[in-house]
């Protein structure tokens, strides 16, 4: 879930300030967990804050987000909900406070059997590939592999093993808020055979009877993977 438009919905909106709505797309997001929940879903994925939102926006913007998003993990993390939390991304961008809060609620959840739930913060695809390439390199170093016999075996599992999605199953849907038609290097490893749903919709304005449209055009579509 690519949530998008909080800025644009805003200013729209009549706000001064356009964390407000950060803020209000914050509230939604319980909201549409319940909703998956509802639907069986085993996997989300919720794409909070990108590489690119870190290095390009202004200060104060970052720093709002910042303080909204740890705030919007640590409800997601009460004891009333029955989801598993993970953290996606590169937290070393963040500050180490926000980090912490981060891991620290996703460790309250780790006993659930729930639904899980991915929190991407300081995500980007480049950057996870990027990651993922780094720690094969360093694990096939350790273990006294060189570079020419890494070359003769490397493929395409070696390097999903150590995406931060690991151990789980590419998305089957992903879904655009805000009218934009583009992944913005969303889980781009991952989502080679996925199918993609795009709304008009700021996130906010976000609704049930979205989603549940995103579902049926989802179920009649034919998925050929690639065949």
């Amino acid at each position: 879930m690519i949530l998008d438009g909080n800025r644009r919905w805003a200013r729209e909106a009549g706000f001064t300030d356009v964390n407000g709505g950060h803020r209000m797309g914050a509230k939604k997001i319980a909201d549409f967990l319940g909703w998956c929940r509802e639907a069986d879903v085993e996997v989300v994925t919720l794409w909070l804050l990108s590489t690119d939102n870190v290095r390009s926006r202004s200060n104060e913007e970052v720093a709002a987000l910042l303080e909204i998003i740890p705030d919007v993990v640590d409800e997601l993390a009460k004891p009333g909900n029955s989801w598993r939390l993970s953290i996606v991304g590169a937290l070393d961008m963040l500050p180490d406070s926000v980090a912490d809060r981060l891991a620290a609620a996703c460790k309250r959840t780790a006993g659930r059997d729930g639904m899980v739930v991915n929190i991407a913060v300081g995500y980007g695809g480049r950057q996870e590939i990027a990651n993922a390439v780094r720690k094969l390199l360093k694990q096939h170093a350790d273990e006294g592999t060189t570079i020419h016999e890494l070359a003769k075996i490397l493929d395409v599992d070696h390097i999903s093993e150590h995406l931060y999605t690991s151990g789980q199953p590419d998305p089957d849907l992903i879904i655009r808020t805000s009218g934009e038609q583009r992944l913005s290097g969303f889980l781009l490893w991952q989502s080679a055979h996925s199918e993609f749903w795009f709304t008009e919709a700021y996130w906010p304005a976000f609704r049930r009877v979205d989603f549940l449209r995103a579902l049926r055009d989802y179920a009649v579509r034919h998925r050929r993977y690639g065949a």
